[in-house]
């Protein structure tokens, strides 16, 4: 390991090698200074482009992108090990993204008729946007916000995950080369404080964040504070229920995905499996088998599922965490361990007879660790489900779609996926509630959500 402190740079580790690949020096306040300036000026001169011209603007984006994507994909994958066909995918999906709202959303900004004949609203860009980020998917979360809210007129000013800000500096020459001006997206390397200061310095308009409960909180406050506009995409537990009557293949199969992908390193991701008790032994079974067949091992082989986790120190909150289910009384049926030798990987690791008051249920596990929960019954589950701090996102799997909707109806989460697993897609809202955060990303809520929905009255009398 390198000698040059992370007080000094942010440092990229490769977590599969363990090999520094990446030391970027924090931003001086003259360089945030400029960021921020640039940002400002640059609002000024964006917000007079006509959404045409916008969305052409994301076609040349998306084109870029395209072109770009392998690049992309290996320096995901290189910095914080996601297998590549996942890292290839992430790419592809953003894409699509930019694409769709280049299609899609200059008419969700359109002016919008009222019920009284000469009135109107117009959605009015508020300004620079501050958006702090987290690694897991260092693409995908950026311009899943980015997009929408450059389309609407705003600039947006980029402070990455220090461990990707390889990933950052690539996004900001992606938006050079594909002709945006300058200013319209900016890219900041800088500590805590540096945050604090963009938060209060007058030319930021809004903040966004998505990040653990913690950083919400600190983050959340100080946009308070400043009284400026925030969105918050936060931890999650979600619940993953499968009834009686349910597909158990087709649910197993699910289960695996949204558990598993992105090395189980995902805020919306099945982490609390609910099984109704007539089916739970077959599930669990075929559960345990199906993961027992994920490939471990380099993220750059294209037939690896599970990479190694992205960061070493959060390999070691999750080895805790699983210690601790253990001491509680939970069974393990497989995993439970770090993975000696080369990479920062942890077994894919199966929890059985989980109850509320164990760690596995109560806490946000980030990484390959699945907690099996036996419900009675359909209420059982809801009331299981909901049993948490969390609010993100929830699945159920049955036959009955009537049933499953009056579950749904019942479940205090932002998304509900009846028989699939959870997904991002540009066309539909993606947010939480509790301390899942709150605000919407995506859909014409995220197109509109750092916009001043401005009421223009004619001849008021």
């Amino acid at each position: 390991m390198s000698a040059i402190s992370s007080l000094t740079h942010a440092i990229s580790v490769d977590p599969f090698s363990g090999e520094q690949i990446g030391a970027y020096p924090f931003d001086t306040d003259a360089a945030l200074e400029a960021a921020l300036q640039r940002a400002k000026a640059g609002y000024g001169q964006w917000r007079q482009v006509s959404l045409g011209q916008r969305s052409e603007y994301l076609l040349a984006l998306a084109s870029t992108l395209e072109a770009k994507a392998e690049a992309f994909a290996q320096m995901i994958s290189r910095e914080i090990g996601k297998p590549i066909a996942q890292a290839r995918g992430e790419v592809a999906k953003c894409v699509g993204l930019c694409r769709w709202y280049a299609e899609h959303g200059p008419a969700m900004l359109a002016a919008e008729p009222t019920q009284v004949e000469k009135a109107r609203i117009e959605y009015r860009p508020l300004g620079p946007i501050l958006a702090v980020m987290p690694w897991n998917f260092p693409v995908w979360q950026v311009l899943r916000g980015a997009v929408p809210a450059i389309l609407a007129g705003n600039t947006y000013v980029l402070k990455h995950a220090p461990n990707v800000m390889g990933s950052a500096y690539l996004l900001g020459e992606l938006f050079k080369d594909a002709g945006l001006p300058e200013g319209v997206f900016e890219v900041l390397n800088v500590t805590p404080d540096g945050v604090t200061r963009a938060i209060n310095d007058v030319r930021i308009a809004a903040v966004t964040l998505t990040g653990s409960v913690r950083a919400g909180m600190a983050i959340g406050a100080q946009a308070g504070a400043a009284l400026k506009k925030c969105v918050l995409e936060l931890g999650g537990s979600d619940p993953f229920i499968v009834l009686a009557d349910a597909d158990i293949d087709a649910a197993v199969q699910a289960a695996v995905i949204g558990r598993y992908q992105n090395t189980g390193q995902v805020c919306a991701a099945a982490k609390r499996l609910i099984i109704e008790e007539s089916v739970v032994e077959e599930f669990t079974r075929k559960f345990v088998e199906a993961t027992r067949k994920l490939k471990i091992g380099n993220p750059l082989e294209d037939d690896t599922y599970i990479g190694p986790m992205a960061r070493y120190d959060l390999r070691d909150e999750l080895d805790g965490q699983v210690q601790a289910t253990l001491a509680e009384g939970a069974t393990l049926l497989l995993g439970g361990n770090k993975v000696e030798g080369v990479g920062n990987f942890y077994a894919p690791t199966v929890f059985a007879n989980v109850t509320p008051d164990m760690t596995a249920f109560k806490q946000e596990l980030f990484g390959p660790v699945a907690a099996i929960i036996t419900a009675r019954d359909a209420d059982h589950a809801v009331e299981l489900a909901n049993d948490s701090e969390f609010g993100l996102a929830s699945t159920i799997y049955t036959a009955d779609y009537a049933l499953a909707e009056r579950m749904t109806a019942a479940l205090d989460t932002g998304g509900v996926f009846i028989n699939g697993y959870c997904a991002s897609d540009p066309r539909v809202a993606f947010g939480g509630v509790k301390k899942s955060g709150f605000g919407r990303e995506l859909s014409h809520f995220g197109v509109r959500e750092f916009t001043n929905a401005q009421t223009v009255w004619l001849d008021r009398n």
